[in-house]
């Protein structure tokens, strides 16, 4: 490692609010399958870890914030803020990007700047946070960084699918079916396509890490076009 990349990467645990004991977990984080150097040693282990490491302490800090809420408000807000593009926002403000490795061909695509990248990094990087100083370490890094978009989300307190099911049962277009067109990427972090049809009305299409999340994506698409949500993300 070069002096500058010591240096970066000093900045960046300053930005993280941890200096690592194990540094070498930090650059496995940042590191792309793309890079040539990476040998195997790319972030996808950590990011599996991480994804696991999140969902719990979002799960945590929803039962204390929100007494009242139901299981299913819960779910809707745990969804939202664990999703690919929350993470992407995270690893923005933080400046991740900067500091990723990435072979030449990705870098030169803009893979600094791609949301796909940029949020399995963040997850990653909460991934190293939590071998190298415990759950402890991760849990404060996820409380500076999600506590704010936790009280400020103004998502939907109803999913998706049973909207959509409302609507097209209340105009006797039947119940939305769902079916998987597409999936990709490795075993352990997939990514589905899946596709929803209602009678008259035309498909379309959503994306997620899982079955779940690609068809509330696509019910939520479907909302937006036929005007019953002004946005994906809600009424």
């Amino acid at each position: 490692m070069t002096g500058r990349d010591d240096a970066r990467l000093a900045a960046l645990e300053e930005r993280l609010g941890h200096t690592f004991t194990d540094r070498g977990l930090l650059e496995t984080a940042l590191t792309h399958a793309s890079a040539v150097e990476a040998r195997g040693a790319t972030y996808q282990r950590l990011e599996f870890l991480g994804d696991r490491v999140l969902g719990l302490v979002i799960a945590e800090m929803l039962i204390d914030l929100f007494p009242a809420a139901t299981e299913g408000e819960l779910s809707r807000r745990l969804t939202a803020l664990v999703r690919n593009e929350a993470c992407a926002a995270v690893a923005r403000d933080l400046d991740l990007g900067s500091v990723i490795r990435l072979g030449t061909g990705e870098a030169q695509s803009g893979g600094r700047r791609k949301a796909a990248i940029l949020g399995d990094v963040c997850e990653a990087v909460i991934g190293a946070l939590h071998l190298d100083g415990g759950i402890a370490v991760a849990r404060r890094f996820i409380a500076a960084q999600w506590r704010v978009r936790m009280a400020d989300w103004e998502g939907p307190l109803r999913d998706a699918k049973t909207t959509l099911q409302e609507w097209s049962q209340g105009r006797a277009r039947g119940t939305p079916s769902y079916e998987i067109v597409g999936r990709s990427g490795p075993d352990h972090a997939p990514r589905f396509e899946v596709e929803v049809r209602v009678d008259m009305t035309a498909p379309m299409r959503g994306e997620g890490r899982s079955r779940r999340d690609a068809e509330q994506d696509a019910a939520a698409r479907m909302l937006v076009r036929e005007g019953v949500w002004d946005t994906v993300d809600g009424a």
